[in-house]
């Protein structure tokens, strides 16, 4: 490679790096903007809600100074049709399953917070274990707006919901209920001394659970409610809304695989914009809809009907908010036949992201999952193979680790039809050597590189030798690479699994902590990452050298590539799983012993000798071959014309 040409791939390199180094920060920058646009737009309504809920409190204030103290319960609502509110309890009902522990809020009736007692969330080693709490009552909120006979528009998260019991443990086969009423008071001319409280008619949030599922059902219920609200109201919008926060290792990552999933009612499964805050107004009906996290998610999902409408949003907030990662919000529209015996059904999920947990309901919920769903064959991949083979391992108990070197060496076997293949095209063309150098040495020349290239094609065909041979098998290999770049970070199974020296495989394994970011590479050092990069940089060198040599200038430039490329991936990957690094840590050292061991049962001699014999018997031009002749006369041909006019 001469200097010219080196200096070209560096400046090329460099006007690559610095594009993306500009792109970024431009994005950021207009993320800012649209983040600071929508956080201005939420502040204005939490003021007007604050300043209503304030003037909703003087009213209250001044009612209770008329109350007697038998009247502990006083309407929060200056129209007092919903307003019960039983002031001597503020805690939440708490439901316990086998698998989490969900509280609901008295005040709204909604679940607020989601705790998984057999989960954890990322902790340094030196601190104590904490249990991973999806969201709380402070980050949480869900309810709908209707309007009252007057006009009035209320929400039902202002409200105070009754239950039957305060906590409800939810044990073995069956299912379990916890019912949460809306009462209204009877009107003032029911004949009623005291303001009391009709019975017979309620808003009712069902929720039933099943002790060993992430999932439970949600039924909103209208029970004769025509004459306390606006009964013409058929469709409603229930507003829901989250704050995520971060709760694994690795905080950009999280973050930039956290937004905001929906499904339509063409089962078409789409997202927000995961690195960028985004808003979306639908008007299709729609199946689910889901705060995605990096391996949890929280769905709201239709039992039979679905939702008519929504309007949905993601805001990334700045890194100097940490740890929130993402607010979410998700406005749904859904009707009811009538306000009197009306019932909508729903089913709510709090959970893993794993597939195999979310493929079973039959929504495509298990499309949140990244595992390549844009191209048939990576997701394929880890649907027919990769996850079928890793779970099978997994009911043996062994570490994860070694089921990942297992794992490697099943599709190292599978692939070895290919890798055989590739390596005999290589020894074919590193068996001709001495033909190649021939051919250039008859053509150094520049102007004689139709000729070379026709040359070597025809020694080629005579030898029976397909230069193709070799890409092919190598082609084929690339969406299992592929595929594994996609399974292993988002592998819910590896999370918090240590092998080795890496306490998570789900994140990067650091060995040594800078304190410092270095550009392009991070702010520590990841060894499997690093071992990684060694062994890719040795199987370069040794491809190199066993393949054909000669003086072609572009096959020394894609030589030359062959190493920076390890270069630039030690920069990529070293904030990466763990597992995918030592995924292809294994791939490279199995792809060794195979080179090894080819090299041993393959006689060069005897190929070559093969090949020899090859050449001596006719060969019948292809149609390629001849066009490759004409195209090198016809360039002659132009070389004379232009040397005649010179």
């Amino acid at each position: 490679m001469d200097k010219n040409t080196i200096i070209g791939l560096l400046l090329i390199m460099g006007l690559l790096m610095g594009y993306s180094f500009y792109a970024t920060n431009k994005a950021k920058k207009a993320n800012a903007e649209k983040a600071k646009q929508i956080a201005e737009q939420q502040e204005k309504v939490k003021k007007e809600v604050e300043m209503a809920a304030q003037a909703k409190a003087d009213s209250t204030a001044a009612d209770s100074i008329k109350t007697t103290p038998a009247e502990v319960a006083a309407p929060v609502q200056e129209n007092g049709v919903f307003g019960y509110v039983d002031s001597t309890i503020t805690s939440d009902y708490v439901v316990n399953t086998n698998v989490a522990t969900y509280h609901f809020s008295r005040i709204g009736g909604f679940v607020n917070r989601v705790e998984f007692p057999k989960i954890y969330r990322y902790t340094p080693k030196d601190q104590p274990k904490e249990s991973l709490v999806l969201f709380d009552g402070k980050s949480s909120q869900m309810g709908f707006e209707f309007k009252l006979p007057d006009y009035t528009v209320v929400r039902t998260s202002d409200f105070f919901f009754a239950a039957s019991t305060d906590t409800l443990n939810v044990q073995g086969d069956g299912e379990q209920s916890l019912s949460l009423r809306l009462y209204p008071y009877l009107p003032a001319d029911s004949g009623a001394t005291a303001r009391a409280i009709d019975t017979t008619s309620y808003l009712e949030y069902l929720y039933t659970f099943r002790p060993n599922d992430y999932q439970f059902d949600y039924s909103i219920r209208f029970v004769n409610l025509s004459k306390y609200i606006y009964k013409n109201k058929r469709e409603f919008a229930i507003d829901w809304s989250a704050s995520i926060n971060n709760v694994e290792k690795n905080y950009d990552y999280e973050r930039d695989a956290t937004t905001l999933y929906y499904m339509d009612n063409l089962n078409e499964v789409d997202n927000l914009d995961e690195r960028a805050s985004d808003t979306k107004d639908l008007t299709t009906n729609l199946k689910w809809v889901s705060f995605k996290q990096q391996f949890f998610t929280s769905i709201m999902m239709t039992k039979e009907g679905s939702f008519k409408k929504g309007h949905l949003e993601v805001v990334r907030p700045e890194e100097e908010h940490r740890p929130l990662i993402k607010n979410m919000n998700a406005e749904l529209a859904f009707d009811v036949k009538n306000v009197d015996e009306g019932q909508f059904d729903m089913g709510l999920y709090f959970g893993p992201n794993q597939y195999k947990l979310l493929e079973p309901y039959g929504m495509n919920l298990e499309k949140m999952v990244p595992l390549g769903w844009g191209f048939f064959l990576l997701h394929w991949i880890n649907r027919v193979a990769v996850i079928p083979i890793f779970n099978w391992l997994e009911a043996y108990g062994i570490s994860y680790g070694i089921i990942i070197l297992i794992l490697t060496i099943i599709i190292k076997i599978v692939l070895l039809p290919v890798a055989y293949k590739t390596y005999m095209s290589s020894a074919k063309m590193r068996v001709l050597k001495p033909e190649i150098e021939e051919i250039n040495a008859k053509y150094p020349k520049q102007d004689d590189m139709m000729k070379k290239q026709q040359a070597t094609m025809t020694l080629y065909k005579k030898a029976g030798v397909s230069p193709m041979a070799g890409c092919l098998p190598m082609l084929l290999q690339m969406p299992i690479l592929i595929a594994m770049f996609r399974f292993f970070p988002s592998a819910y199974e590896l999370r918090q699994q240590p092998f080795l020296w890496a306490e998570d495989l789900s994140t990067y394994d650091s060995i040594l902590d800078f304190g410092f970011n270095i550009p392009f590479y991070g702010d520590h050092v990841s060894l499997f990452t690093l071992l990684m990069t060694i062994a890719t940089l040795v199987y370069t060198w040794l491809n190199n050298k066993l393949m054909s040599a000669g003086n072609d200038q572009q096959m020394k430039s894609m030589k030359i590539m062959m190493y920076i490329m390890p270069i630039l991936f030690l920069g990529m990957f070293n904030s990466f799983s763990s597992a995918l690094t030592y995924y292809y840590l294994l791939v490279n050292l199995i792809t060794f012993f195979q080179m090894w061991l080819f090299r041993v049962l393959i006689n060069e001699n005897k190929l070559r000798q093969k090949l020899v014999n090859n050449m001596s018997k006719p060969v019948k031009k292809s149609r390629w071959q001849m066009k490759m002749e004409e195209l090198a006369k016809q360039q002659q041909q132009l070389a004379k014309q232009q040397k005649n006019r010179k």
